[in-house]
């Protein structure tokens, strides 16, 4: 029905649940929260879309079809049957805003039903079958693998109850359920463990499904509960994609919801409840799709010293090229830096082939003070400077002077000394770390492409492109930050 819609000339629009970032220009960038207009739905997992002037390819599954389109609503008009008239759409006597608010409640209402449905399933379906196979799986295995979708499971049983007995069956805009999620929006939570988990359930389902008889058990799985037709991983992922739509129909709910309504308050705060645990869970995501350019950059490094980046980071702040001082009287030195959470990485420049680098050096910032030093005579470093940045170690001598081109650049390093700074303490404070597991795979599959025989020119462009990404990935997080 949606592409009948379309084709007949009706405007859908999707909001976007995850930052879709890409370099391929004939893919449709977006931000976690931007709308689309969908303008072809013909294949099933990439659809083609507009978003003002910018059109491309994007994946079909990084967003979700708006409850209430505005012009004209053609989600309900495509369950109306041909001919039917508009009053089976709006409904009998019902004021416009209400039927709208009529018709996000029932999808909260459906949509949770199915969820729970689609819960037991995984549980029922696999977690049960698996837990039968001793010979097969480990208990080590199935953690990995299904994290803690029982308790999720457990929990949406309990939710959706409480969501039941404030849904008023016969007038549904008049439902309360914005309490629902207040009261429970600290048990929301467990998201964050099974989406941490998440990427490491990935890694083990692949290795398995190389194995033939895991392909069959699993296949023999989905059947026998009589599921639709999706890999194991399609299935895992939808507890990760559910929990970033509850910000948008509650959004979309508080649209349709007068002030004066009994739920408008607790809808309000919901949102904002839901919106915290949603940012944080997308902020992990795209942190964890880092590492492994990180650690792809890092391998095209030459005479790599100490410790991975990963060991300690994972989200390039900044880079850019600063002119190095370290000791008084010393030849000033240009150097590539790399600000990530907790380090700043530099690196030289191929005197020859200025795309090849080596690394030189590292300063701990969880060590360092950051100071602006005025243009003139530095006293430390007895020399005259501009555009002058200076780091000092706060448990030894250590002082390095750094210098910028123009006062623009040095401004804009100030500033991402403060970001990182922020970034780390929000780290903290949201309790994100990543597991051994986590760090030792990107270096795995670090090490396999940088064997794998590719000329050393095409791996620097390779290498360009991924930092290049890696601050257009930080600048479009930075942005949604603000926008917020």
């Amino acid at each position: 029905m949606l592409k009948i819609l379309i084709s007949d000339g009706g405007v859908v629009y999707a909001e976007a649940l995850w930052d879709h970032v890409t370099m391929d220009d004939q893919e449709l960038g977006f931000k976690a929260g931007d709308v689309i207009e969908v303008v072809d739905a013909t294949n099933k997992e990439w659809w083609w879309g507009r978003i003002l002037d910018s059109e491309g390819w994007f994946p079909a599954s990084f967003v979700r079809l708006r409850v209430n389109q505005d012009e004209p609503m053609v989600e309900f008009m495509s369950q109306v049957p041909p001919g039917a008239s508009m009053d089976l759409l709006l409904g009998p006597g019902l004021p416009c805003k209400e039927q709208m608010r009529t018709n996000v409640i029932n999808e909260i209402m459906s949509t949770e039903r199915d969820y729970i449905k689609h819960l037991k399933d995984i549980c029922e379906g696999y977690i049960k079958q698996c837990r039968k196979r001793t010979d097969m799986f480990t208990e080590e295995q199935l953690r990995t693998i299904f994290g803690n979708i029982e308790d999720i499971y457990r929990f949406h049983r309990k939710f959706l109850k409480g969501l039941e007995k404030k849904f008023n069956k016969d007038t549904p805009h008049r439902s309360e359920i914005g309490c629902c999620f207040l009261e429970h929006q600290t048990d929301f939570q467990i998201y964050s463990e099974y989406c941490n988990n998440h990427p490491n359930a990935c890694v083990q389902i692949s290795k398995l499904m190389k194995i033939n008889k895991y392909v069959f058990f699993f296949e023999a799985c989905r059947l026998l509960q009589r599921m639709i037709d999706i890999s194991l991983d399609g299935f895992l992922l939808t507890p990760v994609q559910k929990i970033c739509k509850y910000p948008l129909q509650l959004a979309e709910l508080l649209k349709y919801t007068n002030p004066q309504h009994r739920d408008y308050k607790d809808v309000e705060a919901a949102l904002n409840a839901m919106k915290n645990v949603a940012r944080l869970i997308n902020e992990r995501k795209r942190r964890l799709e880092n590492i492994d350019k990180i650690a792809h950059w890092q391998s095209s490094i030459e005479d790599w010293e100490g410790e991975d980046v990963l060991s300690r980071s994972s989200d390039l702040i900044f880079s850019g090229e600063l002119t190095k001082v370290s000791q008084p009287q010393s030849k000033n030195q240009q150097r590539m830096f790399f600000l990530f959470d907790h380090q700043l990485v530099y690196c030289k420049k191929d005197l020859l082939r200025r795309d090849i680098l080596y690394y030189k050096g590292r300063m701990m910032m969880d060590q360092m003070e950051v100071m602006d030093v005025e243009d003139g005579k530095e006293k430390f470093f007895n020399v005259s400077v501009k555009n002058a940045v200076k780091l000092r170690s706060l448990s030894g001598d250590e002082v390095h002077l750094l210098c910028a081109k123009k006062p623009e650049q040095k401004q804009r390093w100030l500033r991402a000394f403060q970001d990182e700074r922020k970034q780390v303490q929000h780290d903290r404070d949201m309790g994100f770390s990543l597991t051994d597991v986590q760090k030792k795979q990107a270096m795995v599959n670090a090490c396999k492409n940088h064997l794998s025989g590719k000329p050393k020119g095409l791996m620097i462009k390779h290498t360009l492109l991924i930092y290049r990404l890696l601050e257009k990935i930080d600048q479009s997080f930075h942005d949604h930050d603000l926008r917020s």
